[in-house]
């Protein structure tokens, strides 16, 4: 048996444009529907959303029958829960608040087993490496792992060269909400001061030969933001779908229909 192909490692690797959403609703059911849309990925996200690493595996297991690319952005930068969302099969992590490159090496070394890293090895336990159904496991498993670190404040924006330049980052994410805070913009990612940034953001990491990705909940930036070089989009999350979907169909009624416990 052979372990899944990274494929959006490899599209990564080839520049090739992504688009994903962010899944926060913990649910395998919902994780499945959306895996049958089109996306090239969706990243289930541990740190925001209510996902602990039973939730993870479950999603994986529920979407694991199509063609979509699953990614987690773990809560931290914790060693021993890296290791655990490997072991459940995760393949790519967008790991959070990377602000310099101690932390990026930092984060690489736990992706990956001695002597790069020091990952403990607990195969026979393991759903990535199929309970030892894959017999040369060690073999793949180096190039099926990606990481990509997250950029979410002044700090992170200043050392952006040194981290797109530690080897073991794959890509390089720009999140826009914290970045607006950081910059005293709070509640306004697509200020024009935050948008400058992040245009500016995308150019150095593909300088480094890095693949570029940002989250991009309005539609309207997602093409200066491909123009500066951005690889792969997130293009939301899963829970404001559904409420934007939901506010929209009650709105086409309200005028006319008196919806139970709202007083109209």
């Amino acid at each position: 048996m052979d372990m899944p192909r990274n494929t959006f490692k490899q599209a990564l690797s080839q520049r090739q444009a992504q688009v994903g959403l962010f899944l926060g609703l913990a649910n395998p059911i919902s994780a499945e529907i959306l895996a049958t849309c089109g996306f090239d990925f969706l990243l289930i996200d541990a740190e925001h959303g209510p996902n602990d690493v039973r939730a993870v595996q479950a999603q994986l297991q529920a979407m694991a029958a199509y063609p979509v690319q699953c990614l987690v952005r773990p809560a931290n930068h914790d060693a021993a829960l890296i290791k655990q969302l490997l072991g459940v099969g995760v393949q790519t992590l967008l790991v959070p608040m990377v602000d310099n490159a101690e932390q990026a090496r930092a984060v690489v070394s736990a992706m990956h087993y001695p002597p790069k890293g020091i990952r403990g090895v607990g195969t026979g336990l393991e759903r990535g490496a199929r309970w030892n159904a894959v017999p040369d496991y060690f073999a793949q498993v180096e190039a099926n792992t990606c990481l990509i670190v997250q950029i979410e404040s002044r700090t992170a924006l200043q050392n952006l060269d040194e981290i797109a330049q530690v080897e073991g980052v794959d890509a390089v994410f720009l999140g826009p909400s914290d970045l607006a805070a950081s910059m005293g913009h709070l509640g306004q990612p697509g200020h024009p001061e935050v948008k400058a940034a992040i245009e500016q953001g995308l150019k150095r990491i593909t300088s480094h030969g890095k693949a570029a990705g940002v989250f991009c909940a309005d539609p309207a930036l997602a093409a200066p933001y491909q123009a500066s070089g951005a690889n792969f989009l997130a293009l939301g999350a899963d829970t404001g779908l559904l409420r934007s979907a939901a506010t929209k169909l009650l709105n086409t009624v309200r005028p006319s229909v008196r919806v139970a416990g709202t007083g109209y």
